[in-house]
């Protein structure tokens, strides 16, 4: 396994500064020691989904048997869709339902760190998906510890990030965003369209054969 390819693909999923927007809007009303809280929670929440789908991912389609080429073409089809969601300058899981979702739940002084923020606009199906295919890849027990790690690694991100939202907004503003948002889909996609490819020849050994003239 590649062992950085899937700390590449996390960080242009999860895209915690494509968020910021949507935090800052949920967390307006709320006090300094309550946004602390939801950051803390939210973090945490996108590092748990994220370890637990590299540990118990495979067992469960194991489980409803299906194929992991299936699930590969599957979850490399869903990535690309969200990989066109983040070149639209959206969250690649981000639907309007969750945003209206949070709306109320902010309205109504209900906590939003793990819907919709955790789940799904950091961590959702394309985020378990790259986490499972990327699982299967491993050979060895530490390579499975280093998946579980990222979702270390992006907790911390995405802590930061959110504690930095504020300035990140300044900083970059909406169309900084939308920019960094745009570059992260159009990595998204090339890993996506590769493991896609990588899922089809499992399928249709042919696709591999080479013709010879």
């Amino acid at each position: 396994m590649d062992i950085y390819k899937p700390l590449v693909a996390l960080l242009a999923i999860v895209n915690p500064v494509g968020v910021v927007p949507f935090f800052i809007h949920f967390t307006a009303g709320l006090t300094r020691v309550q946004r602390r809280k939801t950051i803390l929670v939210s973090a945490s929440t996108a590092g748990i989904v994220i370890a637990l789908s590299a540990l118990f991912g495979l067992k469960i389609i194991e489980f409803f048997g299906i194929s992991l080429a299936s699930f590969q073409v599957g979850g490399g089809c869903l990535l690309l869709i969200s990989s066109l969601q983040m070149l639209n300058a959206q969250p690649a899981e981000a639907r309007k339902e969750d945003v209206s979702e949070g709306n109320s739940k902010a309205d109504a002084g209900a906590s939003i760190a793990v819907v919709p923020l955790a789940i799904p606009l950091l961590t959702g199906p394309a985020t378990i998906s790259t986490m499972v295919i990327y699982a299967d890849k491993t050979r060895v027990w530490w390579e499975l510890a280093v998946l579980c790690g990222y979702g270390v690694v992006v907790a911390l991100v995405t802590f930061v990030t959110f504690s930095a939202s504020s300035k990140i907004a300044k900083v970059l503003g909406q169309t900084g965003i939308n920019i960094m948002t745009r570059l992260m889909g159009l990595i998204l996609a090339a890993l996506a369209v590769e493991l896609l490819a990588d899922g089809l020849i499992k399928l249709f050994p042919v696709l591999a054969a080479r013709t010879v003239g």
